[in-house]
């Protein structure tokens, strides 16, 4: 009897000084997020955490996720719900310190769309298909589109897509300030390399402080922004940068 093949990994992790990219991987099942996704996720920010670079996030064979895996998602109940799988690890993503980009082919739907919603930055091609169609399976989007979908577009348009379940095409997506750039398919990578790029130039910690602010609720403003603020004030590479800033207008 001839032996079981190992399953593909359901995360493909390219390693770079500054960044990761992380390609989700399941073609057979056009990315469909499943539980091992899940599992690859958390090690990937377990590792990310330990050692903080800008995350790329993107999906194999013209697809980014075109949702949660239906198959897996039929058999839970109750307590699977409330164990949160899919918003527990979409949350420790978004809270990951450095930049998340998401870079998103064609269908992101469903999980795939609340995945792309706990990036810090969406770009995407001319194909991208994204929108939350639980509410037609007879759940609701519980893994974070909610609540930050809102947070990204608006109340308005938030509740709309929320309840009619449509997809999102490109051109209104870009329109509506889902994702803030569109790339054709071979330049989708390239351009969120190059925002990586931009953002290595700048100063880690600095980078840091201010996705944290950022993601501050509105009630520890303006004293989170001070606190921060207030360290970086005494950072060596605050004074070498400024420094540098002041000799090269001088000359």
């Amino acid at each position: 009897m001839p032996a079981e093949q190992p399953s593909p990994a359901p995360l493909l992790v390219e390693r770079h000084e500054d960044r990761v990219v992380a390609t989700l991987h399941r073609p057979h099942k056009r990315n469909a997020i499943d539980q091992a996704t899940i599992d690859a996720l958390h090690v990937l920010c377990a590792e990310l955490e330990e050692s903080p670079r800008t995350l790329i996030l993107t999906g194999a064979d013209g697809v980014f996720a075109a949702g949660a895996d239906i198959a897996e998602l039929r058999e839970r109940r109750a307590a699977d719900a409330l164990r949160g799988i899919n918003a527990h690890a979409f949350v420790r993503l978004a809270e990951l310190p450095m930049p998340v980009i998401a870079a998103i082919d064609g269908y992101a739907l469903g999980g795939g769309a609340e995945l792309a919603y706990a990036a810090d930055i969406r770009i995407a091609t001319p194909t991208l298909a994204i929108g939350n169609p639980e509410t037609g399976l007879g759940i609701l989007a519980a893994a974070g589109a909610s609540w930050r979908l809102k947070e990204i577009i608006g109340d308005a348009r938030a509740i709309e897509l929320l309840l009619t379940g449509r997809t999102v095409r490109a051109e209104e997506a870009l329109r509506i300030g889902l994702v803030s750039a569109l790339h054709e398919p071979d330049a989708l990578l390239p351009a969120a390399h190059a925002i990586a790029d931009r953002i290595a130039r700048n100063d880690t910690a600095a980078t840091v402080a201010t996705k944290r602010v950022f993601r501050a609720p509105r009630d520890r403003h303006p004293a989170a922004d001070l606190e921060a603020q207030a360290e970086l004030f005494e950072s060596p590479e605050k004074f070498r940068r400024m420094t540098d800033f002041l000799e090269r207008r001088d000359r």
